[in-house]
């Protein structure tokens, strides 16, 4: 029986502190899409971020206590996951991610995507 093996999951930045910080309920969505990205399967909770970042970015979205909660991870590099930004959405106009996080994880997909050519290609 084939078994897909379990891609390693890398963290940019705060993001492990910053998951650690959110409601348990939180987490646990959460953790529970990145296990599925590392399996190489799509989570229900995500999709792609949207808001002029890049498309390969994915983004699950929680409600918790009328709060809403998002982490920002891309899948797509061959061999690992990478959790580049997690937080709560504190915009007060409409849907909208507020700019420093969406220039955090823009900042954040450049270092993995360094990270990822210095321990993935090199070999």
């Amino acid at each position: 029986m084939f078994s897909p093996q379990r891609r390693p999951l890398h963290f940019v930045g705060s993001s492990p502190k910053d998951l650690r910080s959110l409601p348990e309920e939180v987490q646990d969505v959460f953790g529970s899409a990145l296990l599925d990205a590392q399996y190489g399967d799509h989570p229900e909770s995500a999709r792609p971020f949207g808001e002029r970042l890049p498309s390969k970015i994915m983004k699950p979205v929680e409600d918790h206590d009328r709060d809403t909660y998002r982490a920002a991870y891309i899948a797509a590099l061959p061999g690992a996951v990478y959790v580049l930004h997690v937080f709560k959405k504190k915009s007060m106009k409409g849907i909208a991610t507020p700019k420093p996080d969406k220039d955090l994880i823009r900042t954040r997909l450049v270092a993995a995507e360094a990270h990822h050519r210095n321990t993935y290609e090199g070999h």
